[in-house]
């Protein structure tokens, strides 16, 4: 289981990623990203992505339900960049991570299954790795909105420079005003990765989408945006963005409900999605009874 370029309207929109966020995969109400959100990717190897894959990582949903698991995560494949697939699980805080963490290694039914499941599913995987990040609110805005209508992640990775934490926290607190008086509607969750590879001065950007017309929304939103904050406005960013972006990276991840174990919430707000039903068996073909010969 589990580069900012010279500014331009788009650049406003496309590195910073700030369109729809904000809820992620505990058995809670999700109207608040969690403080603590864990990342698990697998790297597929060259074909065996795909139903291969998704049929893999089902071994492992089977057992969570089976242990009737209280916490939940969501899994996705990659739809840009390197293939590979992205489990999303969010606490509380990083000691509810690590009593998640122990019980599991003292059920031994659950272990057992989770160790058989591995052993299928990493012959299909050249890689994994884990990353934890740590939610930052006051770079973060927007209302909210329901993730179980959701059914993608646009995420950017931001990469600061060394000792220029101040400059990046004036440029996301440039994005939080100006979108708070342009376009109040968008949401984003920000997150400083804590541990994990090229952990420091790592900051990820989550975009959750319900589909991909809502990245066209975007370059709208990023007009108001800049029209909100003027020609000086834009002028600092741009400064900003020079003295302390290293670089980003910006990729699309679509949810894989079969390789899921979603709450009882997201089950409730879209079984067709979380929870389809099983196809039901086609009836055999009526047989009309013979004549009396």
């Amino acid at each position: 289981m589990k580069v900012f370029v010279p500014f331009t309207l788009s650049a406003i929109c496309i590195a910073i990623a700030f369109s729809a966020a904000s809820a992620y995969a505990q058995d809670t109400e999700f109207s608040q990203p969690p403080k603590v959100l864990v990342l698990d990717r697998e790297y597929t190897k060259p074909g065996k992505a795909g139903s291969l894959h998704t049929k893999s990582e089902s071994a492992f949903v089977r057992a969570m339900a089976a242990a009737k698991w209280p916490v939940n995560y969501i899994g996705m494949d990659s739809v840009t960049g390197v293939n590979r697939a992205l489990f999303v699980t969010g606490y509380d805080s990083f000691a509810a991570w690590e009593k998640d963490y122990a019980d599991q290694g003292k059920n031994t039914a659950l272990s057992a299954a989770n160790d058989r499941a591995w052993v299928t599913d990493g012959d299909l995987l050249t890689s994994t790795d884990v990353s934890t990040f740590s939610f930052r609110p006051e770079l973060s805005g927007g209302p909210g909105l329901e993730l179980a209508n959701m059914r993608y992640f646009d995420i950017t990775n931001f990469k600061i420079k060394p000792g220029h934490a101040k400059q990046w926290e004036e440029l996301a607190g440039i994005y939080v005003d100006g979108y708070k008086k342009a376009a109040p509607d968008v949401n984003w969750a920000t997150y400083e990765d804590m541990y994990g590879a090229n952990s420091g001065g790592t900051f990820i950007v989550i975009q959750p989408l319900k589909s991909l017309s809502e990245v066209d929304k975007g370059f709208a939103d990023s007009k108001k945006f800049a029209d909100a904050i003027g020609p000086s406005g834009l002028k600092r960013l741009a400064e900003l963005t020079a003295e302390c972006v290293e670089s980003t990276q910006e990729n699309l991840f679509h949810f894989n409900p079969k390789m899921s174990y979603p709450s009882e919430h997201f089950k409730m707000i879209d079984a067709a999605f979380w929870a389809p039903r099983p196809a039901a068996a086609p009836k055999p073909p009526a047989v009309t009874p013979a004549k009396p010969q």
